[in-house]
């Protein structure tokens, strides 16, 4: 095991305890992997979010074996009051991760750096280290894991016995996503081996857990039901650091010859899947709360075996009882669980169209005219504000390398481009700031915005705000070169940031995340400098529904407006110029739907296009203030 890596400061919220458990939910799924990776590295830090809460409040263990520290909220660095609880801080106050998904996944990679012996923990972050990577805005399962169902068993946990009858639908969901087919990256190997088990005579071609297996077990971990299918031997078996036997490794030469259409479709061990990922973590809390909580109420699991035998097979895990047993979560013994009646799973399993995935055609056929005709009719058609200050731009021979967006490995032609774009950025920001302001970069990447905002206006705090680490890892290093001390780093998703602030950034904010933006600035008050792009990827959304403005809405479907998001996108260099010249009418209209959106808020929005336009494709740019 490493020494020499530096301890951080992990901030839980604390609202009470109820039973084994401390809400809310996140800190008690944060204190469990915890326990699970048996890691250390943190002091950890409780903040309650009531008035009087005591030491005595605190149930230590709860907190399995670790050492457990009080704190109020005015007492937390300036940085992390900014952020939605759980966050994690490192020694210099300047770099703070924050929500539960991005400070799960920071514990396990922590863990791992600190003992590289500890491979089993990694492999929850699952293939390609992307389990619940992608943020709730635009993932419905991260949304589901990290939001939705420990939301619901909160509710139903507090709800009186008269409203908590029903099933929440959000766990009726998670039991729907736990009966689709599963898709992994090597599914059509594995399927032919189901295939060939299947016609083998299904059980008796698929060995056993056997002494050992139950040798590579922890102590107190005994398999009480021994995997029955092939799925459950391929988890198994890569829990247990095993390989698959010859049997299963080899295909008769017709199974090979299968279509893979013609294959069996692979079935849930676990929640994303095959394999044993962090989601199973996170969810475990919430559902054994929910589970002790029907229980205690009587009511029958019929309707949720998928759920059941889910919440069996991970106790079967490797150190998931020992948590357990540190947390003093008490897991329940369920008994198997036969599937009720189909018309009693469809009359109770209904999930509310909120909760389901937008399924409308995204898929259009024909182009964007008649969509820009209907709106020309209606006298609204594409227009730009004159640019405030053309030919402003900042004086790159004389800064320092390290802020200028060639510091790295961009071509020579793509640095320039990024500086033209940052000088439109800078100059409309320089307009608007005072000294003392707060300005917030958001989607920052690696910085190229908010290093240069806070090495031309040391008088004003920056704040960088990204969902991936390594940009920002880079985005801090080039600041470090540079000496900066009005720069801090949060790695979050835009939702987890709600600090107040004057001024709001975003170069090339992709698709809803452009809106996610203005919505923020809107929250805040704040005056907003934005360049949107990947028109193509906005969708409807939890939170965003498309046309934004009241106007646009009288006027066009949604898919209508899609189909200006879609052309919106045919702005590349290499297309014809009349195709771009309609693709950058798209953008202005999409933009224009935006700033009239903002308008209905009282601001006063500008849409302009960045000078000179070749800097890049997607040139728009708001500028909009609170009136």
């Amino acid at each position: 095991m490493k020494d020499n890596v530096a301890e951080e400061h992990l901030y839980l919220a604390f609202s009470h305890q109820y039973r084994d458990s401390i809400f809310p939910l996140h800190t008690s799924i944060s204190l469990f992997l915890l326990s699970y990776c048996d890691c250390k590295l943190f002091k950890v830090f409780l903040v309650p979010t009531g008035e009087d809460v005591g030491d005595q409040c605190v149930t230590k263990n709860l907190a399995g074996d670790l050492e457990v520290h009080l704190i109020s909220r005015c007492q937390l660095p300036v940085v992390v009051q900014s952020c939605s609880l759980p966050a994690v801080l490192v020694k210099d106050e300047k770099f703070c991760r924050a929500g539960l998904s991005v400070v799960l996944r920071h514990i396990i990679q922590k863990t791992f750096e600190a003992d590289p012996s500890k491979k089993e923990v990694l492999e929850l972050l699952g293939f390609k280290k992307t389990c619940l990577k992608a943020c709730a805005e635009v993932s419905q399962w991260t949304r589901l894991c990290e939001i939705s169902i420990p939301l619901a068993v909160e509710r139903f946990l507090t709800a009186s016995p008269e409203h908590c009858q029903a099933i929440p639908p959000d766990i009726l969901l998670l039991e729907r996503k736990l009966g689709e087919p599963v898709r992994v990256h090597n599914d059509d190997k594995i399927r032919r081996q189901k295939l060939q088990q299947q016609k083998a005579g299904a059980k008796a071609a698929v060995p056993m857990l056997g002494e050992e297996a139950t040798e590579v077990l922890k102590p107190g971990e005994v398999h009480e039901h021994p995997p029955s299918s092939l799925e459950l031997s391929v988890a198994f078996s890569k829990l247990l650091a095993q390989e698959a036997p010859d049997a299963i490794n080899r295909e008769a030469p017709h199974i090979r010859r299968t279509k893979t259409s013609d294959l069996p479709v692979l079935d849930h061990v676990f929640a994303e899947g095959l394999y044993f990922t962090v989601a199973d973590l996170v969810l475990l809390p919430c559902i054994h709360q929910f589970l002790v909580s029907s229980k205690k109420q009587g009511k029958n699991l019929v309707n949720l075996p998928l759920i059941s035998s889910w919440y069996r097979r991970v106790q079967e895990v490797p150190g998931v009882k020992k948590a357990a047993g540190k947390c003093n979560m008490e897991l329940l013994q369920l008994p198997e669980l036969v599937s009720a009646p189909e018309e009693q799973l469809q009359d109770s399993a209904s999930v509310p169209d909120e909760l389901e995935e937008d399924h409308e055609d995204s898929h259009f056929i024909g182009g964007p005219r008649p969509t820009m005709t209907k709106l020309m009719e209606n006298g609204i058609e594409a227009k730009f504000s004159p640019h405030p200050c053309p030919t402003w731009t900042l004086d790159w021979t004389s800064l320092p390398s390290a802020v200028s967006p060639g510091e790295g490995k961009m071509s020579r032609d793509r640095a320039l481009r990024k500086q033209q774009q940052l000088n439109n950025l800078v100059a409309a920001v320089t307009k608007l700031a005072k000294p003392g302001d707060l300005i917030v970069d958001f989607c920052s990447g690696g910085g190229h915005v908010g290093i240069v905002l806070a090495y031309m206006m040391p008088s004003c705090q920056v704040v960088l705000i990204e969902n991936k680490e390594l940009s920002l890892i880079r985005a801090k290093d080039r600041s470090d070169e540079l000496g900066l001390n009005n720069i801090w780093f949060i790695q979050a998703n835009l939702d987890y940031f709600n600090g107040t602030f004057n001024i709001g950034v975003a170069l090339h904010a992709c698709g809803v995340a452009t809106d996610m933006v203005i919505e923020h600035c809107l929250r805040a008050r704040a005056a907003f400098v934005i360049s949107p792009c990947c028109y193509g990827f906005i969708q409807n959304t939890v939170k965003f529904k498309y046309p934004r403005s009241h106007q646009f809405k009288e006027i066009l479907s949604y898919k209508e407006h899609m189909i200006l998001c879609r052309f919106a996108d045919q702005t590349a260099v290499q297309l014809p110029p009349e195709r771009r010249q309609i693709g950058k009418q798209c953008m202005g209209l999409v933009d224009l739907d935006r700033a009239w959106a903002a308008e209905e808020h009282n601001y006063s929005v500008q849409v302009i296009s960045m000078e000179p336009e070749s800097c890049s494709p997607k040139n728009n740019m708001f500028v909009g203030i609170p009136t």
